[in-house]
């Protein structure tokens, strides 16, 4: 038996997502700025899917913008905002992907921008107020929070956080790659200027990704180089993953009720099991299924000469799971986040991810190779 349980790093390509995507690999090769009729094929593929996304997110189809993948769309985003408005304060979290993080720091020692970070809680929970009180000594600000953490779980209240923002006459920008896909989003009524998705992390193909832009919310273009996707990201678009996206988003809205209902069965499941554990912790609210990403679960434990083998035993006995945030997997760089909420350095730390494809079997597995890991 081979486990997968890392949905948060990546997800598997949906069959249906590739047979989509076939067409425009083989026979369809035309590139979409070319005016004659190959160039129209695959422009034609590329707006329809463009507007599926759209319709999707309940939004317009000129909001929306094609990226190699979530990193770019926060880059394009952050960067873009900062230098179109004059931007000279971001206010972020320091539980905050790397993409946000690692560009907010790069504009700082530019001297472009002033950095700021609002407090959380042990538990990994913004606090609103303190976000409020820098909106206060910083207003028109651009402001850039994730709505589902990657690592710990935590779901923030875009509602509530973009009011703020927008009462302060700051720019609202939220890296949403974990929940769309997984959640509804109306985006037409929800107070965000901006968001970043990656399809890889809906059964659809890597590197390709999408920003959306409010209309009104102007921004400078981060790729340059070429007219494509309305002068906003330079490049030949990838036809092929551009159409796999809006397969794989409609595929997820379609099957979203059921993925929820069984995903969520398993990380219950998993909970209660872990629970038998002496001294096992969950980090964030990953174990509140309430405040938490429903594919999420990230777990502590006691001290331990086994821990630093944690994640390597269940590899060994073909279990994928991550000891933090995939993107620093491989390195011997500690999650931010686990340390930005009062992580201990001496405890063993695995996230857990669910997918559609998973079973309760996979999971009993894994709860008994973990038990036999500690012991």
């Amino acid at each position: 038996m081979r486990v997968y349980l890392d949905n948060a790093a990546t997800t598997a390509l949906d069959p249906l997502v590739l047979e989509a995507m076939m067409p425009y690999l083989t026979d369809h090769f035309g590139n979409a700025s070319s005016i004659h009729g190959h160039g129209r094929e695959t422009r034609s593929a590329i707006e329809i899917a463009r507007k599926k996304i759209a319709d999707l997110l309940n939004t317009t189809a000129a909001e929306i913008f094609f990226t190699s993948g979530g990193t770019e769309a926060d880059n394009t985003a952050i960067i873009g905002a900062v230098e179109k408005h004059n931007i000279k304060h971001i206010i972020t979290s320091r539980l905050e992907h790397h993409a946000v993080l690692h560009t907010a720091q790069y504009l700082e020692k530019l001297h472009r921008v002033s950095v700021y970070y609002v407090d959380v809680n042990e538990k990994g929970v913004i606090d609103l107020a303190h976000l409020e009180s820098l909106l206060q000594q910083y207003p028109n600000a651009l402001v850039s929070l994730m709505h589902g953490n990657n690592e710990i779980g935590n779901i923030l209240d875009l509602k509530k956080a973009g009011d703020l923002c927008h009462q302060y006459k700051a720019l609202f920008h939220s890296d949403t790659v974990q929940t769309i896909g997984h959640y509804p989003l109306h985006l037409y009524s929800l107070p965000v200027d901006f968001i970043a998705g990656s399809a890889h992390k809906f059964h659809g193909p890597k590197g390709i990704g999408l920003l959306y832009l409010k209309s009104g919310s102007a921004i400078y273009p981060y790729m340059h180089g070429g007219a494509q996707e309305r002068n906003m990201r330079g490049g030949t678009e990838n036809t092929p993953a551009i159409v796999g996206m809006a397969k794989a988003l409609e595929l997820a809205y379609q099957r979203m009720e059921a993925d929820r209902n069984h995903i969520t069965g398993l990380k219950k499941h998993m909970i209660e099991e872990l629970n038998k554990i002496p001294g096992l912790l969950f980090n964030g609210e990953s174990a509140d299924i309430d405040k938490s990403l429903m594919h999420v679960l990230n777990v502590s434990l006691p001290p331990s000469e086994n821990n630093e083998m944690l994640v390597m035993n269940l590899d060994i006995a073909k279990i994928s799971a991550s000891a933090g945030s995939a993107c620093t997997s491989g390195t011997n760089i500690g999650s931010h986040v686990l340390e930005a909420i009062g992580a201990k350095d001496d405890w063993g730390y695995v996230r857990f991810s669910f997918g559609r494809n998973n079973t309760k079997e996979e999971i009993d597995y894994c709860i008994k190779t973990l038990v036999k890991s500690i012991k």
